[in-house]
């Protein structure tokens, strides 16, 4: 079972391919985009993760062979305060092309008078597994607090802001290994998981 990774963000990919090896699933192969073309530019005009990791892996799988199978994520950080918000427009909440710390100052602006213990949100990760066929998705959330101030300089996007219920480290401060253990994107994988060794063990 091969299986191309529709993604061309370089610290998603690694994590998804981190989790993958974890799993040991012997008779699936997983390979980069960049074997096939690479990720094409996609508008993502979906209005819901499910949506847009549907849109990305259907693009990557137009380009590759129809024998394989493609996984695209989608994922972005649930601001209660700011009811939902940034969602599906978390790479872009301060403006299209804008950097991570465009849209981290933007949300700490918007949550400046929110007192710590109103300042609940999660990351949302939605997992989409395309085939000849067949549509699959996957999904996984991991609750926490939105910090004041950045802590770390690891991971990427609002990870320096984001403090997990299960550790007193944000995701920027904790290792790569770590991270695959507890984040919404290791949990959306755990159920993809479930399913591909379902589906090997019937061939």
């Amino acid at each position: 079972m091969k299986i191309y990774l529709a993604s061309g963000n370089q610290h998603k990919l690694s994590e998804l391919t981190i989790a993958l090896q974890q799993a040991e699933l012997d008779d699936c192969e997983v390979f980069s985009a960049n074997l096939i073309g690479g990720m094409p530019e996609v508008d993502e005009t979906g209005d819901t993760f499910e949506a847009n990791a549907i849109i990305k892996a259907e693009a990557l799988r137009l380009q590759g062979p129809k024998d394989a199978f493609y996984l695209a994520d989608d994922s972005g950080i649930e601001i209660d305060q700011l009811n939902g918000q940034p969602g599906i427009r978390s790479a872009r909440y301060a403006g299209n092309n804008c950097s991570d710390q465009a849209n981290n100052e933007k949300v700490l602006s918007e949550l400046k008078e929110v007192p710590e213990e109103d300042r609940g949100c999660r990351f949302r990760c939605v997992l989409a597994l395309m085939g000849e066929g067949l549509t699959k998705t996957f999904s996984g959330t991991c609750e926490g607090t939105l910090l004041r101030e950045y802590r770390g300089s690891g991971g990427f996007g609002y990870d320096p802001l984001f403090l997990p219920k299960e550790s007193e480290s944000t995701f920027a401060e904790i290792s790569s290994e770590e991270k695959a253990k507890i984040s919404h994107r290791a949990r959306a994988l755990r159920y993809l998981m479930e399913y591909l060794r379902e589906r090997l063990s019937l061939n």
